[in-house]
């Protein structure tokens, strides 16, 4: 078989992978999950060897671990480890901006207005949360620095197992509207200093909402 073939069975891994990563970064698996290897075979219409394949790769990437007497669980992040994230956020996704600002064609400057237009008009939850992320990789995408680009998906990769959508919460999603325009207009007078300024206030805004979800999940623990 020529090298250029891959194998049925690792074609069939790379489906079960990323409809894993699908199940997690939409919600329908989430932090603490356990991943039952005949449950998502069946589920995905594959044999149980590329799913156990596509959860060794998760824990590779540092999504999937292992716990005693349970298995595969999808990672929660704990709080340390929430800040740090949103920390690196901040200095990669500010810098975008800026970058941005000076390189962002008037092409991409609108396709991304269109789809922050297009945020506003699908309410708040999972479709909203699905455009959020092309609004992100787009602004990234227009910083036309491939270094940042690779630096930012390793991150986001990360930022599935946060948890639940803060999009989910009315106000959040409508803050998040606003702040949005405001990196357009930054990105729209072509000021890389207002579009690093207004991005570091969305994903300050973001860490913050994240807080309150994370709070609001240990009191209910508490409670149980």
């Amino acid at each position: 078989m020529s090298d250029d073939l891959a194998s049925p069975e690792k074609l069939h891994g790379n489906a079960a992978y990323g409809a894993l990563l699908a199940e997690i970064r939409d919600g329908h698996l989430s932090p603490g999950d356990r991943l039952r290897e005949t449950e998502l075979a069946k589920r995905f219409g594959v044999s149980r060897t590329p799913v156990r394949e596509a959860i060794r790769q998760l824990e590779t990437d540092g999504l999937v671990a292992h716990l005693p007497r349970i298995g595969a669980t999808v990672r929660k992040l704990d709080y340390s480890e929430i800040m740090e994230l949103y920390e690196m956020r901040c200095v990669l996704e500010c810098t975008a901006a800026r970058m941005a600002a000076r390189s962002a064609s008037s092409v991409e400057i609108t396709e991304l207005t269109a789809i922050s237009d297009e945020i506003s008009k699908v309410g708040k939850g999972t479709d909203a949360a699905r455009l959020n992320r092309q609004f992100h990789r787009a602004l990234l995408e227009a910083a036309k620095n491939r270094f940042l680009i690779k630096s930012m998906l390793s991150l986001q990769k990360a930022m599935l197992i946060l948890g639940r959508t803060t999009l989910a919460d009315e106000e959040r999603y409508e803050s998040a509207i606003v702040e949005h325009n405001a990196i357009l207009d930054a990105l729209v007078a072509r000021d890389g200093d207002a579009a690093e300024a207004a991005m570091q206030i969305h994903i300050t805004a973001g860490q913050r909402a994240r807080i309150r979800v994370l709070r609001a999940e240990l009191e209910d623990t508490e409670f149980l």
